[in-house]
């Protein structure tokens, strides 16, 4: 990690950090923290679950789907890759969003890479040139990676890109079909700088297991709901607990704004809710391996990503 100058070169490693970490740290080893930058919905948290293996980080066709910054790591034998995956960079119109957007200029402060990610299919736009000019506030290199190659035809924009990016590496992909993400990882490792690993080889995130589960709950009631109450949408897990007949039982409610969205999200006879308490389920069970009890309920809570108490129920603040 830039700026990191107590963390000691590979082969200055002590036997209590080699311990810590589960395994003896092999001459040559890489590790670092890689930054993805782009506007909303062009492919990020798709691009780093596809990365690591692992879903992590919430997708949706909404977007701003993620609203937090989270870790999402990928370790091999020969290198540790620490992948940030950042809420979209745009223009934020209330206090939610100016945390959103702040989440992702602090994550630059750490980077040893950043990838600026584009939308193959979308011309290049005011939020792709914020953007790039956030992307210059790190020392740290820069690739741009041209995802969605795959619904893109004749490569999409990638050329107009190209020019305003002004970048020497520049790497073509498609995060759902897989295309490119090889070539990509492999220069990323190239790019990051010799370090012992920051986590242990096993942990995958740096998020709660409560906090991914609020974020599949959300995903699915996005897919439901589609666009009708997709931004004054959150979720807070308040119940987690293990049943005797190994069943976990986890309550969240669903927050929105204003009562006139009660009705949206529960549907009439409740069949929107349990639609959205279904798919869910699905999610969370395949996700933690194990049967789930899920109870959902709806709060109104008005203009929560405005009012910074609510915000911070919500865990939108870290101190």
């Amino acid at each position: 990690m830039t700026g990191a100058d107590d963390i000691q070169p590979w082969g200055e490693l002590p036997p209590e950090a080699e311990a810590a970490v589960g395994f003896e740290v092999p001459p040559g080893y890489r590790a670092g923290y890689v930054v993805l930058l782009g506007r909303p919905n062009v492919g990020k948290s798709t691009l780093v679950n596809a990365l690591v293996g692992e879903r992590l980080a919430p997708i949706s066709p909404v977007p701003q789907t993620t609203r937090r910054r989270l870790l999402g790591i990928l370790s091999r034998d020969d290198a540790q890759v620490v992948f940030v995956d950042t809420p979209g960079i745009h223009q934020p119109s209330h206090k939610l969003n100016e945390l959103m957007v702040e989440s992702a200029e602090k994550a630059l402060a750490d980077a040893d890479l950043v990838l600026c990610i584009v939308d193959a299919t979308r011309a290049p736009g005011e939020e792709d040139g914020l953007v790039l000019k956030t992307a210059q506030r790190s020392p740290a290199p820069k690739f741009l990676v041209v995802n969605k190659r795959d619904l893109a035809a004749d490569g999409g924009h990638q050329r107009a890109f190209e020019e305003l990016a002004g970048l020497e590496q520049v790497f073509a992909t498609s995060a759902v079909t897989g295309e490119g993400l090889e070539t990509l990882l492999e220069a990323v490792v190239e790019a990051l700088p010799e370090s012992p690993p920051y986590f242990p080889p096993d942990q995958i995130t740096d998020v709660y297991e409560r906090e991914i589960a609020a974020e599949l709950i959300r995903e699915a009631a996005l897919t439901v709901l589609q666009q009708e109450v997709p931004h004054a949408l959150a979720v807070k897990v308040e119940a987690w607990q293990e049943r005797p007949n190994g069943m976990l039982y986890i309550h969240a409610y669903l927050v929105i704004e204003r009562d006139s969205q009660k009705g949206i999200v529960i549907g009439q006879g409740g069949r929107t809710l349990k639609t959205i308490g279904t798919r869910a389920r699905s999610k969370l069970e395949g996700w933690l391996d194990q049967r789930v009890y899920l109870e959902l309920q709806v709060k109104v809570m008005r203009q929560w990503r405005k009012n910074e108490q609510s915000l911070r129920w919500l865990g939108f603040y870290r101190d």
